[in-house]
């Protein structure tokens, strides 16, 4: 039986296995990725990403061509049974990570795009036609027993760590033995993606809900393939429809009829799907971790199914990579579910309060709903959640909020704030010369980590100084009562100094906080920095 040896084995290799897959293979280790199918599935699914899903594809390098098949979100609008505007999410002001708060793209070109990098970081093998059969994990690592699925052939992969990103009906999670929690939301809806034709405009709002009960409707825009933009409708099956017939092309026309004609665009895909609310009781076992659709499944009505899978990806990754070079010990790694099962499920929590808007089939109850939201009565959708707990300097302004991003000049060209850090922890200080506060030992620590020093002001050995052209990074500081900051590389905040003496206690905290092996002061470490 062949044998094969990773750093660490990755089970599905959608948008989430990818930027595992990428996110560890940049920092150098060695991963194996097994996917059931033999290539990469051709149609869209998702189509919307968030600003933080957006920083990160330019953050890891995958971002390069996304112009061409991404493009910003409108105004996201939902209108009553008679097109009165109940709720209005503007989605095209600035947010923390620079650029809108969305946008919507064609998925095979995003998987491509991170396929590409995959292959060009060198270090990962992709075995299409393969499928996980079993594993088995010690103290010293886990095995995965693999088939290729056109002649049984069997296969072992030994490695560290095993992160279980097949989708829904996780082999993985099976094995794991994690039930699933139901949030309380199950619909069903055909999903109809439409590539317009040149030069076409449909007289409909550029992405909303339609609140009817007749047939309550979700259609946004789907991005762009080819330069063609592509249009998607989500049309809910009523409880007396039979959804198995209910995506038959003589179905699907009828119902696109009234916002899009045949002579207007080409049907390119339609699926009937159960939006689902669910999160898996647990995400870990030992050296196995779930991710993506695998640990939770949420209704699409906030744009986060793919997003949240993506965040778990970062957020296992740079702490896999820690482990993995023994800069960190294995409880460094408890955090993830800790961090991210709270997150989601808030997130979930949300889509279904946008979804009882929609999913509402009794015209009774659709008109009551109506008058409250043009009252003024009903609430506002909840706030989106930061982190509250995990792996931060707990009690610090802004530890677990998103961190700011946008462009800088830095030796005279201006540069996004990643690109001259890159994919690593980063220490935002509002004077350079507050780096000289630290001692060799607090600057070892750094090192370890790989930090970044960014300074907004002053000039230091070992920190890069750049000029705040936008204001931005200066201003957050200012919001926040603080001196500077540190962004973990999922872009999180760990936590944040309100003087120039508390940058010192910043840093001591990361010892305890992020598990840190014993390393010793070097005397090289402020010219390593």
């Amino acid at each position: 039986m062949e044998k094969l040896q990773a750093d660490v084995t990755i089970v599905g290799y959608g948008p989430v296995g990818r930027m595992a897959a990428i996110a560890l293979a940049e920092k150098g280790h060695k991963v194996i990725v097994v996917e059931r199918q033999l290539a990469t599935y051709p149609l869209p699914r998702a189509v919307c990403m968030d600003h933080e899903i957006y920083r990160a594809a330019k953050r890891h390098s995958f971002g390069g061509d996304i112009g061409s098949y991404c493009t910003p979100s409108p105004r996201y609008t939902w209108m009553g049974m008679n097109w009165e505007t109940l709720l209005d999410i503007d989605w095209t002001v600035e947010s923390i990570s620079g650029g809108p708060e969305a946008y919507f793209f064609y998925q095979p070109k995003l998987e491509d795009a991170m396929a590409q990098r995959v292959e060009d970081l060198g270090n990962v093998t992709v075995l299409y036609g393969h499928e996980a059969v079993h594993y088995s994990q010690n103290t010293s690592g886990i095995s995965v027993s693999i088939s290729k699925r056109s002649d049984g052939t069997p296969k072992v992969i030994n490695s560290q760590y095993l992160i279980g990103a097949d989708g829904a009906n996780s082999v993985i999670r099976r094995q794991l033995g994690a039930d699933w929690t139901e949030l309380g939301f199950n619909a069903d809806f055909l999903v109809v993606d439409v590539a317009l034709n040149s030069g076409v405009e449909l007289d409909i709002p550029a992405a909303g809900q339609y609140c009817n009960p007749e047939r309550p409707t979700t259609f946004v825009p789907g991005g762009l393939i080819d330069g063609r933009p592509i249009r998607r409708w989500e049309f809910m099956c009523h409880a007396h429809e039979d959804r198995t017939t209910f995506d038959t092309a003589d179905k699907v026309w009828p119902l696109l009829e009234k916002w899009v004609k045949p002579s207007q665009g080409e049907l390119i895909r339609h699926a009937t799907y159960t939006f689902r609310s669910l999160v898996a009781k647990k995400w870990a076992d030992g050296r196995v971790f779930l991710a993506g659709d695998a640990a939770h499944l949420t209704p699409p009505f906030l744009g986060q199914g793919m997003c949240s899978g993506i965040r778990d990806a970062v957020n296992l990754a740079w702490r896999l990579d820690l482990v993995l070079r023994g800069v960190s010990g294995a409880k460094l790694l408890q955090a993830y579910e800790q961090e991210r099962k709270p997150h989601i499920t808030r997130m979930i929590e949300i889509a279904i309060y946008l979804g009882k808007i929609i999913c509402v089939a009794d015209p009774e109850a659709a008109r009551e709903r109506d008058r409250r939201y043009l009252a003024g009565e009903a609430p506002p959708p909840p706030a989106l959640p930061y982190i509250e707990a995990g792996t931060l300097f707990a009690g610090t302004p802004a530890a677990g909020q998103l961190s700011p991003h946008t462009q800088v000049e830095f030796n005279g060209c201006l540069k996004e704030l990643d690109e001259i850090t890159g994919p690593n922890f980063t220490l935002v200080l509002r004077d350079a010369t507050q780096v000289s506060t630290l001692t060799p030992s607090q600057l070892e620590i750094l090192r370890a980590l790989d930090v970044a020093i960014i300074g907004l002001s002053g000039r230091a050995v070992g920190v890069m100084t750049v000029n705040d052209v936008n204001g931005k990074f200066s201003k957050f500081m200012t919001d926040h009562q603080a001196v500077a900051y540190l962004a973990r590389p999922d872009g999180c905040i760990y936590g944040s100094a309100a003087s120039e003496a508390d940058v010192s206690a910043l840093v001591n905290s990361l010892t305890t906080t992020m598990a840190l092996q014993s390393h010793a002061p070097s005397e090289s470490a402020l010219a390593s920095l």
